[in-house]
């Protein structure tokens, strides 16, 4: 397929100017990534940002797949001899995969069947005088009498003619615009009807409620379909799209019959219901619904995408000294310190006990670290003790009267970083559970430099994660550190090979490559120094420059994120009001006597001068939000402990098509579902609630025995109403 049709393919699809999406097109091929496209090349696409030039991407991925496909089926219907001229083109002209499969499907191999025993019987004549009904001369027995030949083991009238109608069933079922007219009927004139199957009829199931559940297939919620299809995985559920089959009968027979008095009419009605019955309903039932569940699975990705983003873009606490506690029962507690850096600088480990003069040991070296590091912060993982943990070092704390915040955070994830390779490397020589302590005080200093170094899939922010396309979860999940990464811009001179390796352009070996240099030949002190990185030529510089940050360096603008490529505007800027370019930077006063019109020129139009502008007005600056803390009620340690109508504090966890998790200290997260978001209507949670937000529920159901706890969002902490109780460091 020529680029050319391809352009004008995905220009219609995604209602984009073609001229935008051949400059897209044409950056991809120069190896070009999304994020520096967005970010700086916009006069060329137009300002299109991250989403819709990743679903150019997508579109021309999707466009030359199926261009390789048409090559494939085109090529095998030729060397049948079977390629007609209409065949030809609308194979060409097909835009859809299914589509093209569907016209593919009458001369795609396939294993013997009764139409074929029948074919090579000698009874596809007859078959097409069923099907076309052409005028015919002499009654039936005249005509069906040429096909009986009993060497070819047709003996009867009845055999010649069940054969031929097996032929006809074949070819209705084989035809594209039935297969489509059949999709579309089932889709959004099917019921979805799924049930619980014999053995758990009378049986308590986290699947109670899709037991007897009937809803229309076209409205059919995602998270129902992925359920239905988990339950069904299990034996817990079976499932079937119910519709009329008298409408679905008459469908067929308007596209097939022409002539109800012709000879053989009775036996083409009979073709017909023998076709949908025996080849086309259980085929189509599976189609659907599997186009359902990858609508589903799409759905699930991207819900996963956005909790993946929102807690990614966590506020971080800052360069603050912070002691991280691993909480444990029998092998105590982990406690080890970061600097303000992240730099760890060591640990013990502790008991805390129940009782007043239980905890002089564990007291005294939390003291001795807090006074010795300065530290600000203790950061106890939510894991197993959590609570207790909290409890002990608040009530330290405060024994005290130390300015210290202690707070809790969500360590999923945390296990499998400190038993990883990178973990190895990083600290060899500790503990998986201190590195575990290490890297639950790094995630409150900075969410995203900590949280790069774990598998995305591992956080635990998805809905049915492990039952969608892992191929397509990795893909999505990747490129969302990777925006967020490039987002908040990476500090150069400190960043983990892991962070550097999600910038546009950088990948793992390079990253590698840069960390090592640093470790030989000390900080950067300028962006240029990156050419010295083994494997970092130029175009690699041009896409990852941008994103990079150096803090004191010999030039300011390299702790911006305005690109090299453009440092000569900002010097022209600086030239023309005879300042220096440090005197420009964070100037908003002189920075507003700039015309940007007068900057522009070839490459360089208003969109990037706007860019240029905003950076020299506030260079450097964090996009991220202030950092808030949640207090958990400390007399609410365990579900037994949670009781209907009370008001707890928690933060959010998860965030689901159908409600939000949060954590309010229990061990086990409480689920709002969506009617209990807000007292307006909510079409999306997404829309009033995301992952990291700090909120105020009150308790409206508690099921002991299934670990389930009920919740409602108390309004006063309505992201509608736009008010934050949280408190800021």
């Amino acid at each position: 397929m020529k680029i050319g049709v391809i352009s004008k393919y995905i220009a219609e699809d995604l209602e984009i100017a073609e001229a935008f999406i051949e400059n897209t097109i044409e950056l991809f091929e120069n190896g070009a990534t999304v994020h520096f496209i967005s970010r700086y090349r916009k006069e060329g696409t137009g300002g299109l940002d991250e989403v819709k030039i990743k679903n150019i991407s997508e579109r021309l991925e999707y466009y030359r797949e199926l261009g390789k496909r048409k090559e494939v089926i085109l090529r095998t219907v030729r060397e049948q001899g079977k390629l007609t001229g209409e065949l030809e083109k609308k194979i060409v002209e097909c835009r859809e995969k299914q589509k093209i499969e569907d016209l593919y499907l009458p001369y795609k191999p396939k294993r013997r069947t009764k139409a074929t025993m029948a074919k090579e019987k000698g009874l596809e004549p007859l078959a097409d005088i069923i099907l076309f009904q052409p005028a015919v001369q002499g009654s039936k027995q005249d005509i069906v009498l040429k096909y009986i030949d009993c060497q070819k083991g047709v003996e009867t009238y009845e055999e010649a003619v069940t054969g031929a109608i097996d032929i006809v069933a074949e070819k209705i079922a084989e035809n594209a615009e039935i297969r489509s007219m059949l999709r579309e009927h089932a889709l959004y004139k099917g019921a979805l009807v799924s049930s619980a199957q014999k053995k758990w009829k009378n049986k308590k199931s986290k699947y109670e409620m899709y037991y007897g559940l009937s809803e229309p297939m076209k409205k059919a919620p995602s998270h129902h379909i992925l359920a239905i299809r988990r339950g069904a995985k299990e034996d817990v559920l079976s499932w079937k799209i119910e519709g009329d089959e008298n409408k679905v009968f008459s469908m067929i027979e308007s596209r097939i019959i022409r002539n109800r008095q012709a000879l053989f009419a009775e036996e083409l009605v009979r073709a017909i219901q023998i076709s949908y019955k025996r080849l086309l309903s259980a085929s189509i039932e599976i189609e659907v619904f599997l186009k359902k569940i990858q609508d589903a699975e799409k759905e699930a990705i991207n819900v996963f995408s956005k909790n993946l983003r929102n807690l990614l873009l966590s506020p971080p606490i800052g360069h603050k000294s912070i002691i991280g506690i691993d909480p444990g029962f029998k092998a105590g507690c982990k406690v080890a310190v970061i600097d303000g850096n992240g730099v760890f600088k060591e640990y013990q480990q502790i008991f805390p006990r129940p009782g007043e003069n239980a905890n002089y040991e564990a007291e005294k070296i939390l003291l001795f670290f807090i006074k010795k590091y300065s530290v600000e912060i203790v950061a106890i993982g939510n894991g197993t003790a959590s609570k207790e943990t909290n409890i002990f070092v608040k009530r330290f704390i405060e024994k005290n009267n130390l300015k210290v915040y202690s707070l809790v955070v969500n360590e999923s994830g945390a296990s499998v970083y400190s038993a990883s390779e990178t973990a190895r490397k990083e600290f060899p020589n500790l503990d998986v559970l201190v590195r575990g302590a290490i890297s639950i005080a790094r995630r409150v200093q900075d969410p995203l430099s900590e949280l790069v170094k774990i598998d995305p899939k591992s956080i635990g922010v998805g809905q049915y994660q492990h039952d969608v396309n892992q191929h397509e979860l990795k893909k999505a999940l990747n490129f969302v550190v990777e925006s967020c990464v490039n987002y908040v811009g990476v500090n150069l001179n400190i960043a983990s090979c892991e962070l550097l390796s999600y910038v546009s352009g950088i990948g793992e070996v390079i990253a590698g490559n840069i960390v090592k240099y640093r470790a030989q030949q000390g900080y950067f002190k300028d962006k240029k120094e990156l050419l010295n990185v083994p494997r970092l030529g130029d175009k690699v510089f041009q896409q990852c420059a941008g994103f990079l940050r150096i803090f004191k360096g010999n030039n300011p603008l390299d702790n911006s994120a305005i690109h090299p490529e453009h440092y000569h505007i900002v010097e022209k800027m600086a030239e023309d009001r005879g300042v220096d370019i440090q005197k420009l930077i964070g100037n908003e006063a002189l920075a507003a006597t700039i015309k940007l019109s007068d900057y522009a020129g070839e490459g360089v139009g208003i969109m990037t001068l706007q860019d240029i502008e905003k950076e020299l007005n506030k260079p450097g600056l964090d996009p991220r939000k202030d950092f808030v803390f949640v207090q958990h009620s400390l007399d609410v340690n365990d579900i037994k402990d949670v009781q209907i109508d009370m008001e707890l504090e928690g933060t959010v966890t998860n965030v689901t098509n159908f409600g939000a998790f949060v954590d309010i200290g229990v061990h086990q997260d409480g689920l709002i579902h969506i009617s209990r978001l807000s007292d307006s209507f909510v079409k999306s949670p997404h829309d009033v609630i995301a992952v990291g937000d700090t909120v105020r529920v009150k308790v409206i159901s508690v099921d002991k025995e299934l670990k389930r706890i009920g919740l409602e969002k108390m309004p006063e902490f309505s992201k509608i109403d736009n008010i934050n109780k949280g408190k800021t460091l």
